[in-house]
């Protein structure tokens, strides 16, 4: 009779070494890594339920998601610092691995002897050497590495430095993409909400008073509307994806507001409600959030210079079809967490050119900056998303 055949993976069983458990901090980094990058994964999902599925302690899993995030942040950089040791491209999982202990090597400074050996096993058996070569000459390398452009050293495609310079800047561009690779602390509201603080800033510069009646325009996931609803609007939760409106319905159910929204499967282009109905409109467009690209490692990869200037067209559609639901005396906010003049001072010149029954109201202050008639805020000023804001009233008469 045969032996029994185990259970246990090959690669993890007894072989006079130790193994490091299939559940150990680097195997599933390089678990959501390999699904990120080969199954086009995102990673805010992919990571909570690689970590729900493990036996990592608290701190096992933070480290994980640093290691996921910021592997994926700096793709193209890792990439560059591996290859120049490479005579030909390693299949997909070894890639990941190449990757993940370069990360760790050069941008979290974890110990060269302890990133070179974990990473190298969980790396696929017959790549092991070759990814223990490759890094230890990483590690000896250090930090003098010499970029060959600055979209490299700041692991961007091309287009996004080049574009953000035109519309920003140099200096201030190359700031806010730097500042953007720092990994984006926990920003928790006082009633539990987790909400990056410029978001939080959005919703307070919509300027409700209690018992208002509010249209989030573009409403999922729901943290604008539940702000709205704790400062005592009546919210209109809208939004063209039904399913994404289970998103704002559980966040209003959690932070006990339901009683103050309504949700409204509807397209913000041809609104069903009539002329004048919302004291106070809130649109925070679809944009390219190119301001988020800390909160959103994979974004940068998946963002295309051309989705500029179509999200830029649905904008301009968006605030058309906006203008006529405030009502005289009331205000409509237009905010967009991007960074680009098409996005933001574009569609302003949209409402100066069309919409003369709109008068700019005055910005917020620091840490945001006049931008145009509005404001940009810029991630090295105060360590949040980039956004850019508008704020209007309606004039009567």
């Amino acid at each position: 009779m045969s032996p029994a055949r185990s259970s246990t993976p090959r690669h993890a069983r007894s072989s006079g070494r130790r193994r490091p458990a299939r559940s150990s901090a680097r195997h599933v980094a390089l678990d959501a890594l390999e699904r990120i990058d080969a199954d086009g994964a995102y990673a805010n999902l992919v990571v909570p339920k690689l970590l729900e599925r493990s036996d990592l302690s608290p701190r096992d899993r933070r480290f994980v998601t640093e290691l996921v995030y910021g592997t994926t942040r700096m793709r193209r950089a890792c990439d560059f610092v591996v290859d120049r040791f490479l005579s030909r491209p390693p299949v997909s999982r070894v890639r990941n691995a190449l990757r993940l202990g370069a990360y760790q090597l050069v941008f979290a400074e974890v110990p060269a002897h302890a990133a070179v050996a974990e990473t190298v096993a969980v790396t696929p058996r017959p790549a092991r050497g070759l990814v223990n070569a490759v890094l230890r000459r990483v590690a000896r390398e250090g930090s003098s590495i010499e970029w060959p452009d600055d979209a490299t050293r700041l692991s961007v495609p091309d287009w996004v430095p080049a574009r953000l310079a035109a519309d920003l800047g140099t200096e201030r561009a190359l700031a806010a993409l730097a500042a953007m690779n720092e990994p984006s602390p926990v920003a928790e509201r006082a009633d539990g909400y987790i909400q990056d603080p410029a978001s939080q800033q959005v919703a307070a510069a919509v300027g409700v008073q209690p018992g208002e009646l509010v249209l989030d325009a573009c409403a999922a996931p729901g943290g604008k509307t539940t702000a709205l609803a704790e400062q005592g609007a009546l919210v209109v939760a809208a939004d063209v994806r039904p399913g994404r409106l289970g998103l704002v319905r559980r966040n209003a159910e959690r932070l006990a507001v339901t009683d103050q929204v309504a949700l409204a499967a509807a397209d913000g282009r041809q609104p069903p409600w009539r002329a004048g109905g919302f004291d106070r409109v809130l649109l925070d467009a679809p944009c390219s959030g190119l301001g988020t690209l800390r909160r959103r490692p994979d974004l940068r990869w998946r963002v295309e210079e051309r989705a500029v200037e179509r999200l830029s067209r649905l904008q301009r559609e968006l605030v058309t079809a906006s203008v006529p639901l405030v009502r005289p005396g009331g205000i409509l906010v237009y905010s967009v967490c991007t960074l680009t003049r098409a996005e933001s001072t574009g569609i302003d010149d949209l409402v100066a050119a069309e919409h003369p029954e709109l008068e700019p109201v005055a910005p917020p202050g620091a840490p945001w900056e006049p931008w145009g008639r509005g404001a940009i805020l810029v991630p090295q000023a105060a360590g949040t998303d980039g956004m850019c804001l508008f704020r209007y009233r309606r004039v009567e008469g």
